[in-house]
């Protein structure tokens, strides 16, 4: 994937097509992302109901040749997707969590998050920003393109972070909020 497009900084957008998902401000942000460089190629990974309309906003945008609908991806595919970006942006204007976020930092991409995401609540070594806030958005993703040492120490200080989320570490806290409420519960 990197070598077909050598000339060209990827953007990735992974995920379901609906509105929650928010890839209208990801598209959005790409327009004036591009206004600024056009060495940038967006790419959005996912299907869902929104994806003809997302198909349409980005040709009567003019953005056709610079945002790619890579369609459903899975195991690697998906892989050398977030291998080759220089950024994964999740937009989405509610997310409980959002799995993709953790997927890009192991696989050693920075990432930008809607600040609207348990994402952004959970980990630290990520950027943030208001899902809709399209120009913030296109200059945090200008900012990382342009400044390699903010991708690098991102996607390094992130594939750091992302190890802590284990189900082992996650049944560990579980059990300990189970120890402090049993005992509490006895005296009622």
């Amino acid at each position: 994937l990197k070598a077909h497009f050598a000339d060209k900084k990827l953007v990735v957008f992974v995920g379901r097509l609906t509105m929650h998902k928010g890839p209208d401000y990801f598209i959005r942000a790409a327009e004036l992302v591009l206004k600024k460089r056009k060495d940038v190629l967006f790419i959005i990974a996912g299907a869902g109901e929104l994806e003809y309309q997302m198909v349409r906003l980005a040709a009567n945008l003019g953005l056709g040749e610079h945002v790619l609908f890579a369609g459903f991806l899975r195991d690697q595919a998906l892989s050398d997707l977030y291998k080759s970006a220089a950024l994964y942006v999740m937009s989405s204007v509610h997310d409980p969590f959002g799995i993709t976020a953790l997927e890009a930092l192991q696989h050693g991409t920075p990432a930008l998050v809607s600040k609207q995401t348990g994402a952004s609540e959970a980990l630290a070594n990520v950027l943030k920003v208001d899902f809709w806030d399209t120009r913030q958005m296109a200059a945090t993703i200008l900012a990382t393109l342009d400044y390699d040492a903010l991708g690098a120490t991102l996607a390094r200080e992130g594939r750091k972070e992302v190890q802590k989320f284990t189900w082992e570490n996650a049944a560990a806290q579980i059990l300990g909020i189970y120890g402090q409420l049993i005992p509490a519960a006895a005296h009622i």
